[in-house]
C-alpha cells in the first residue's frame, strides 16, 4: 500500500476547477516533485492533502494517507494527523511562524500539543532539533523571536518544526524560493540529510531543484496531471508539449542569449559610491563601500551577489532614493547631485526601475490605464487625454497586452500580466537606462523567458541600457553582457559573460555558481560548497571580508583586504586570483 494515494482529486471554487480529476501516489520514503505553473494547481492539491482548503472550496474525490482517508475527515481527526503523520514546510517562514513567539516555543508547543513529551524532554527534543538543521549557537536560537533571525535561518527553523515528530510526509511547498542560490542549496541538501524515511512532495516552478532532489516528478497544467515519470525520464524524454515548454524556458549556466550588436557610449556612471545607515545606538552599517559601475548605450550589466552585499543599495543610491556619504553619478556625462526630487526632470524620466513585486509597486485603485499613463501626466502634462490613450495602448501592445486590460485593476492581473505592466510604465517614458531589481526572481519559467524576451526586444529597438540586479546567476547567463559580483559592499570580481561563466576568477563567484541548481538529472549542480551566510554588515570581518567562508583563504586574508587585479581580462579582489586559476 503505497503512503499516500490521491484519486481523482477535484477542487472547485464555483465553476472554476483549480484542481481536476488528479491522481497520484508517492510510496514511504519517496520524494516527488509537483511541478507547474502558477495557478497550475499545486498548492491546492498540498491544502486539499493537509485538510486546509477554505469554506468556499467543494472537493470530491480520495486521499488516504496510510489508508486512512483524509478527504471530508473531521477536524479532530485532521489535528491528530497534523504534524505526527504529515506536515508542510512553507515558502515564506516569516509568515508561517509566529512573530510574538520565541522560536523554541514554538517547536515545544507542537511536542506538548500531540502530547509526544513532557516539558523537560521537549525542551532537549527542540534543542537537538535545531541542532541538526544546522543552527549555531541552539540556545540562542530557541529564545529567539523569528525576526531575530536571518532567512536562511528562519527556513532551517521552519524545517525543524516540521520535522520534530518525525512525520511520514512532508510537503515542501516553494521552500528556497525566496533565498539566496548559497542557502538555497544548503536547505536542500539539509532536507535530503535529515528527513531520513519521511516521504517528500517538493512543490516548485524550479525545474533544476527537482533534477537534483527527486526521483519522480508529476506536471500540472491548469488543475489536471499532464505527464508523470521518473525525473530522468521525463527530462530525458517528454511525453507532453507543457513539459516540453517548461524544459526549453528553464534557464541554464550553459546557456545564454545576450542581444547582438556592440555596447556604445557610457550612459551612466557610478564613481566610488558610498551608502552608509545610521543605527540607533549602534555604529553606522556600511551597505555600500566605494563601488564603481559603469553601464553603456545597449548593454545590460548584471548585479549578482547575496542578501546583504549591497546590490539594492548600490542602484538606489544611483537612482538618488537613498543618500550617497560619498562617490559621485554621472548621467551621459551630467553630474547628478542629491536625491531624485532634487534631480531635473529630464534627469529623472531617463532612468527608471522595475520592481521585484508588482502587487507592491503598482496602486491597487487605479485601472491599468491610469497606472501606465501617470509617468505621462507627471512629464508630459501638455499631452492630451487621446495622445496618452494612444500611447498607453500602444505600449501595453509592446509588452504583449491587449486593450481589454486597459480597464482592469493590478488584482485582476496574473503575476506575469502585472510585471509587464510595471516594465510598460517604466519603458513609456523611452529611458535610457532601465533598473530591474529581481524583476523575474517570483515569476514562472515559461513568463519569465517572455519578460526576459520583452526586455531583450526593447534594447534592441531603443538602445536601452540594463542594469540587471538578480540572485538567479542562470537568469544572469541569458542577459547579461557584463557581471559585476558584489560581497559584503564591495565589487569583488568583474568581467564579460562568457569569462565569467566559463571561468570564473574568485573564490566567492565560483561558489555561487557551484550552488546553482541544473535542469539535468545528469548534471543537477547546487552543491552548498559555502557554509552559513554573509556576516553581518555592521561587524565586518577583518582583511578580506571573505576569508571567514573561503576554502583558500591563508594569514594574509584576515590580515589585509586585497586590492584589484586584472586576470585574463577581468578585474578581481582576492590575493590569490591567478593561483587559484593553476589549482583548477
Amino acid at each position: 500500500m503505497s503512503l499516500l494515494q490521491v484519486d481523482a482529486l477535484t477542487v472547485r471554487y464555483g465553476d472554476v476547477a483549480a484542481v481536476n480529476d488528479l491522481s497520484f501516489s508517492i510510496e514511504r520514503g519517496e520524494s516527488v516533485g509537483l511541478v507547474g505553473e502558477s495557478g497550475s494547481g499545486k498548492t491546492q492539491t498540498a491544502m486539499a492533502i493537509l485538510g486546509l482548503l477554505p469554506p468556499t472550496a467543494r472537493t470530491n474525490g480520495s486521499i488516504r494517507l496510510g489508508g486512512t482517508e483524509l478527504l471530508g475527515a473531521s477536524e479532530k481527526n485532521l489535528n491528530a494527523l497534523r504534524a505526527r503523520k504529515m506536515a508542510i514546510v512553507f515558502q515564506d517562514p516569516m509568515q508561517a511562524l509566529n512573530p510574538f513567539v520565541r522560536v523554541g516555543a514554538q517547536l515545544g508547543r507542537i511536542l506538548l500539543q500531540h502530547k509526544l513529551a513532557d516539558r523537560k524532554r521537549a525542551y532537549a527534543q527542540v534543542l537537538e532539533m535545531l541542532e541538526r538543521v544546522g543552527l549555531p549557537d541552539v540556545e540562542r536560537q530557541y529564545a529567539a523571536y523569528p525576526h531575530q533571525m536571518s532567512g536562511g535561518m528562519r527556513q532551517r527553523a521552519m524545517i525543524a518544526s516540521a520535522l520534530i515528530t518525525e512525520p511520514e510526509l512532508l510537503i515542501a511547498d516553494e521552500p528556497t524560493t525566496a533565498l539566496d542560490v548559497t542557502v538555497q542549496a544548503q536547505i536542500l541538501e539539509l532536507l535530503a540529510e535529515i528527513r531520513r524515511d519521511t516521504a517528500l512532495l517538493l512543490i516548485t516552478h524550479d525545474l533544476g531543484v527537482v533534477a537534483g532532489h527527486c526521483e519522480r516528478m508529476l506536471v500540472l497544467e491548469g488543475g489536471a496531471l499532464v505527464e508523470q515519470g521518473t525525473t530522468q525520464s521525463v527530462f530525458a524524454h517528454p511525453q507532453h508539449a507543457h513539459t516540453s515548454s517548461l524544459l526549453a524556458a528553464a534557464p541554464r549556466l550553459d546557456r545564454a542569449d545576450i542581444p547582438g550588436g556592440a555596447p556604445g557610449d557610457v550612459v551612466l556612471q557610478v564613481e566610488n559610491a558610498a551608502v552608509t545607515y545610521a543605527m540607533q545606538g549602534r555604529e553606522a552599517l556600511h551597505a555600500v563601500r566605494g563601488v564603481d559601475l559603469t553601464v553603456r548605450e545597449s548593454e545590460t550589466i548584471a548585479v549578482v551577489g547575496e542578501s546583504g552585499s549591497g546590490k539594492s543599495s548600490l542602484v538606489r543610491a544611483a537612482l538618488g532614493l537613498v543618500p550617497m556619504q560619498a562617490g559621485r553619478v554621472a548621467l551621459c556625462g551630467v553630474h547628478l547631485q542629491g536625491l531624485v526630487e532634487e534631480r531635473p526632470k529630464a534627469t529623472r524620466r531617463s532612468v527608471q526601475l522595475v520592481f521585484q513585486d508588482p502587487a507592491g509597486s503598482l496602486n491597487p485603485q487605479m485601472r491599468v490605464a491610469k497606472i501606465v499613463a501617470e509617468p505621462l501626466r507627471v512629464h508630459k502634462p501638455t499631452l492630451g487625454e487621446l495622445q496618452r490613450l494612444e500611447s498607453v495602448t500602444a505600449m501595453l501592445e509592446k509588452v504583449g497586452l491587449s486593450a481589454e486590460y486597459l480597464d482592469r485593476y493590478p488584482h485582476q492581473l496574473s503575476g506575469g500580466q502585472a510585471q509587464r505592466v510595471a516594465i510598460a510604465r517604466a519603458l513609456i517614458l523611452k529611458p535610457k537606462v532601465l533598473i530591474c531589481d529581481e524583476a523575474v526572481a517570483a515569476l514562472d519559467g515559461t513568463v519569465r523567458e517572455q519578460i526576459l524576451k520583452l526586455l531583450r526586444d526593447a534594447q534592441t529597438e531603443s538602445g536601452l541600457s540594463i542594469i540587471f540586479i538578480s540572485h538567479d546567476l542562470s537568469v544572469v547567463r541569458a542577459v547579461s553582457h557584463r557581471v559585476m559580483v558584489m560581497y559584503m559592499g564591495a565589487t569583488v570580481e568583474l568581467a564579460d559573460n562568457e569569462s565569467l561563466f566559463g571561468n570564473a576568477k574568485h573564490p566567492y563567484t565560483r561558489a555561487l555558481l557551484e550552488a546553482v541548481p541544473v535542469p539535468d538529472p545528469e548534471h543537477a549542480g547546487g552543491k552548498a560548497t559555502l557554509d552559513g551566510e554573509i556576516p553581518s554588515a555592521l561587524n565586518p570581518p577583518s582583511g578580506c571580508a571573505f576569508h571567514p567562508r573561503c576554502p583558500y583563504a591563508q594569514e594574509i586574508c584576515s590580515a589585509e583586504a586585497p586590492g584589484e587585479r586584472t586576470v585574463d581580462g577581468a578585474l578581481v579582489k582576492c590575493h590569490f586570483a591567478g593561483e587559484l586559476l593553476e589549482r583548477r
